[in-house]
C-alpha cells in the first residue's frame, strides 16, 4: 500500500468514529503529521462562556495520534500519555491542531501538537507518547 492510501484510510476511519458525529472535525494526514480542525460552538463552552478544555484535549490528542499512526500501517496505535498546556481561551472561529512526530523508536512514538485560532495564536500545546497495539487496521474498525 502506498502512503497516500494509508493516510486516506486513516482519515476515513477518524471521520467515521461515533464521537466525531458530535465534534464534526476535519482532518488531513501526511507523513508524520496530521491537522485537525473543529469549528467552535457554544455547546462546547464551560460556565465562563469559552471552549472547555476537553475540546482542546481532543484536538491535540487526535492530531498527535494520527501523526503517529501515519507511520504505522498495520495496527492502531494507543495513546500512552498526553501532557496538555492550555494557554488561551477561544469563544468563536475554529480551533486548528497540528501534530507532528518528533521521535520514533522500536516501542514508542512521541509527537507534539499545537492548537491555534484563526489568527494563528496558540491556544494549547501537547506532547504525547504512543505505542503499537494488537488491533489490526481493518475495515471492521473503519480503516477502508
Amino acid at each position: 500500500m502506498d502512503n497516500e492510501e494509508h493516510f486516506r484510510k486513516l482519515e476515513r476511519m477518524y471521520l467515521g468514529a461515533p464521537v466525531n458525529r458530535y465534534y464534526l472535525p476535519t482532518i488531513r494526514i501526511g507523513p508524520g503529521s496530521a491537522e485537525i480542525a473543529v469549528q467552535v460552538r457554544s455547546d462546547f463552552f464551560h460556565a465562563a462562556h469559552a471552549v472547555h478544555g476537553v475540546v482542546y484535549f481532543k484536538v491535540l490528542d487526535d492530531a498527535a495520534f494520527f501523526a503517529a499512526n501515519s507511520l504505522v500501517e498495520d495496527v492502531f496505535v494507543l495513546t500512552v500519555s498526553l501532557n496538555v498546556y492550555l494557554t488561551r481561551p477561544i469563544t468563536e472561529g475554529a480551533i486548528v491542531a497540528t501534530g507532528r512526530v518528533v521521535h520514533t523508536s522500536r516501542r514508542l512514538i512521541i509527537a507534539e501538537a499545537e492548537a491555534v485560532d484563526g489568527e494563528g495564536r496558540t491556544l494549547a500545546r501537547g506532547t504525547a507518547s504512543f505505542m503499537r497495539s494488537n488491533i489490526a487496521l481493518t475495515p471492521e474498525i473503519g480503516y477502508r
